[in-house]
């Protein structure tokens, strides 16, 4: 398994692949040992810088996210969402062929493992309101404003990343 660290304006992301996918994007760094990133994270990097930047809408990566098949389902439906716009929990919910499991779609959404990457930042309540987000609501809405063409917000300073100590897992809400 192999790690690479990118500095974005929302702070430090942290890329995990194996082989030639990308099994994860997370906001704190994961513990344990893990091998240099090879092509595809240097590739994963400079896609993601170009996001940033405004010059990317959507990204052209091998993706190995680890779920249910339910789950799984769910986040490919978030991969449907355009730059730029948000879809509600019951919508994606509808588009999946379950429209009563508006709360299992958001414990998918909760579990994504590839943030950004799979855009979980674009699904809000049914009013339109920010939900939770993994990597915190600042960034949510800073992700948001970009892809709304803002930019990111200069007030927007994130804490610095601390890497987890061992034996501490790294929670799917610590994206």
């Amino acid at each position: 398994m192999w790690l690479h660290t990118v500095n974005s304006p929302i702070g430090a992301l942290y890329l995990t692949g194996e082989g030639e996918a990308v099994t994860g994007l997370y906001f704190r760094q994961p513990a344990g040992s893990f091998d240099p990133p090879g092509d595809l994270g240097r590739e994963a990097e400079a896609q993601l810088r170009a996001y940033f930047a405004g010059e990317r809408r959507n990204f052209d990566l091998p993706l190995r996210p680890e779920g249910t098949d339910f789950q799984k389902a769910v986040w490919q439906a978030l991969r449907t969402i355009p730059y730029g716009e948000t879809r509600s929990y019951g919508q994606i919910a509808a588009g999946i062929g379950r429209p009563r499991a508006c709360r299992a779609v958001g414990m998918a959404n909760h579990r994504n493992p590839i943030s950004i990457l799979i855009p979980c930042h674009r699904v809000v309540g049914s009013d339109g309101c920010l939900t939770g987000y993994g990597g915190g609501l600042e960034r949510k809405a800073a992700l948001l404003a970009l892809e709304r063409g803002e930019g990111v917000s200069a007030r927007w300073a994130p804490r610095a990343p601390r890497a987890l100590d061992s034996g501490e897992e790294l929670g799917y809400n610590e994206r």
